[in-house]
């Protein structure tokens, strides 16, 4: 008897070990089936306001106004009616209608004018902002030295205020350069927006030291560092920096408005923000067809995006 207490023991042991395992199991599942509900209740959230869009702009003019005239509804003096009624949130039209599109497209070419107002607009914006953040970071990753710990302190203090308090010196800088009512007064600032500086360097600054050093042995320069070491180490990066940048200034609205007097150069995303009761259809199909670029950039690039943000730096193998 005394030979078997032991294996008894070590077979209570091994049971309580393996319902202790169980138990932490069960606990996982279901704080991942917990977790797993949440996200989808977040993400149905989220979505929800661009399904809604996207469904709507395929019914008919008096369908819209059915359900949401009273949300756009004024008064005669131009002030907001007050709504009485529950607004209908319809998600399947009753009868689907192209004819938003069919206005959009063919029959109203303000609207794709204003698209390409957008594209013009951005388009150099996000490319020479990565080339001049790309040279910028290159030297605060380089440099060392109380006066570059200065500008960097500096940008990022910039990166920090918002566009509205820099709005005023920025309108008041171009008027100074005679570039007000021009592209050149939406392109400059953004051109050299710290936003991208301060991604880039933070993601150089990650670059192994002997990486770098391993190039100069093998006799490259400066540029030839730049070109052929931290740009292709940087690509995440980048790519990163492009789709925040397109997004953000695919969205702008403050700028224009302040800084283009002429509608005609307006951007797509003023037009948006100035719906009237008349237009709720078109606002409907022109938002669906203003967020095909953004969607496709993001899913384009979610994996380069993802990677730049989680990437440590370095050399992957």
């Amino acid at each position: 008897m005394r030979k078997k207490q032991p294996v008894s023991s070590a077979l209570r042991d091994a049971e309580k070990a393996r319902n202790s395992a169980r138990r932490r199991k069960t606990i996982k599942g279901i704080k991942l089936a917990i977790a797993t509900m949440a996200a989808a209740v977040f993400a149905c959230l989220f979505l929800m306001p661009i399904i809604l869009t996207i469904t709507n702009s395929f019914m008919t003019q008096a369908e819209i106004s059915a359900n949401y005239g009273s949300v756009f509804a004024t008064t005669d003096t131009g002030g907001k009616v007050y709504i009485s009624e529950k607004v209908n949130l319809k998600f399947i039209p009753d009868m689907v209608s192209f004819q938003q599109y069919i206005t959009v497209l063919l029959k109203s070419p303000e609207y794709l004018l204003k698209f390409w107002n957008s594209v013009v607009l951005v388009g150099p914006i996000v490319v020479f902002q990565l080339f001049v953040a790309s040279l910028a970071s290159y030297g605060f990753m380089r440099y060392r030295g109380r006066i570059r710990e200065i500008i960097f302190f500096a940008y990022i203090i910039l990166m920090l205020m918002p566009y509205q308090v820099t709005l005023v010196p920025n309108y008041l800088v171009s008027d100074w350069l005679h570039l007000l009512d021009t592209y050149w007064a939406i392109w400059l600032p953004g051109i050299f927006s710290p936003f991208a500086v301060f991604l880039l360097t933070k993601f150089m600054r990650r670059i192994p030291t002997s990486v770098i050093e391993a190039a100069q042995i093998d006799g490259a320069g400066e540029w030839q560092i730049f070109k052929r070491v931290c740009m292709p180490l940087c690509k995440g990066a980048l790519c990163s920096a492009a789709i925040l940048v397109f997004i953000d200034y695919w969205n702008m609205v403050e700028q224009p408005l302040i800084l283009l007097a002429d509608q005609e150069t307006h951007p797509l995303s003023v037009f948006l923000s100035k719906i009237n009761s008349g237009e709720i259809g078109l606002a409907f199909a022109v938002a669906t067809i203003y967020m095909v670029p953004s969607l496709f950039v993001f899913l384009y690039g979610e994996e380069y995006l993802v990677e730049g943000i989680t990437y440590q730096g370095g050399i992957k193998g």
